[in-house]
């Protein structure tokens, strides 16, 4: 128990010198140069502790190393099987020890299985950088790209009003959006969610989003555009439902569910590119999102 005590308090220090150093050279050398293109990867239900997680967080390193990531979007189920914090040292830190220790900032949203016991403890929990909040936005690139971070555990009416008013004011490049359980999916297990999107739907519509990443379903999905959006699911960050989608699914684009994967985002000013790799490096869809995609 002490060994996972210091392990953690260490982590949490070098979260918050991390923080504390990029205050610093922004006080002592002025602003920084605009960020033209940003690079980081979207990971669904992957903190099962397992050898998959240990597997996707290696992959991920090595993408990392090849080019480094500006920051990690988690979609949820971040903590199994309940989300206390308890866990937080096996299924998060340990993992993502290589990652954390290149100070690369994850940005989590809480998935169904987070919140049994865990919703606090993820909320306040520095190296989820969620700012005690269960949803907020992450502005990046200066007006590049603005991420859009919603609890659909608890998609309330203030929640909906906050976003609205969020998704307007913004005035991005890309607007992308991050929540667990997706509005659209061909996942046999859980599949779309159709009051998320009765109520959601609409304001992505009205405000001109371009992206929504989603998991929830432990497969990877493709969507066709719906009325002009791209809609992804990301969920096999750490257990894959084999022969878990369905194929007949009148919206799939593309999908996979024989192994593990995550996801690899690029976005600049002309478009965004996106790479799935599974848990052995190979890649099993790509593509471009351009701004002409809304008709």
């Amino acid at each position: 128990m002490n060994e996972k005590i210091t392990r953690r308090q260490a982590l949490l220090s070098l979260a918050a010198i991390t923080a504390g150093a990029v205050i610093q050279k922004r006080t002592v050398f002025g602003a920084q140069p605009v960020k033209t293109r940003l690079r980081f990867p979207v990971v669904g239900d992957f903190g099962t502790g397992g050898s998959d997680q240990l597997n996707i967080a290696k992959r991920m390193f090595e993408a990392h190393q090849r080019a480094p990531f500006d920051f990690v979007i988690a979609a949820g189920d971040n903590i199994y099987p309940n989300g206390n914090g308890r866990y937080f040292t096996k299924h998060f830190e340990q993992p993502f020890a290589s990652l954390l220790n290149e100070r690369v900032r994850f940005h989590a949203v809480l998935g169904n299985h987070d919140v049994r016991e865990g919703r606090q403890d993820q909320c306040q929990y520095p190296l989820f950088n969620m700012g005690g909040k269960g949803y907020y936005t992450l502005n990046q690139g200066e007006g590049l790209l603005d991420l859009f971070m919603l609890d659909s555990t608890d998609c309330d009416a203030a929640q909906i009003g906050w976003a609205e008013q969020q998704l307007k004011d913004s005035a991005a490049r890309w607007k992308l959006v991050v929540l667990h359980h997706p509005l659209y999916s061909s996942g046999k297990k859980h599949g779309s969610d159709l009051y998320l999107r009765a109520k959601l739907e609409p304001l992505f519509v009205r405000y001109g989003v371009n992206a929504v990443f989603s998991g929830h379903d432990h497969i990877y999905e493709r969507t066709l555009p719906q009325q002009g959006i791209q809609y992804f699911v990301t969920g096999a960050g750490g257990e894959n439902r084999r022969g878990g989608v369905n194929l007949k699914s009148p919206f799939r684009a593309a999908s996979y569910d024989e192994d593990n994967h995550f996801m690899l985002v690029e976005a600049e000013h002309e478009r965004i590119t996106f790479q799935a790799i599974s848990e052995t490096g190979s890649v099993v869809d790509r593509g471009v999102i351009e701004p002409s995609v809304r008709s």
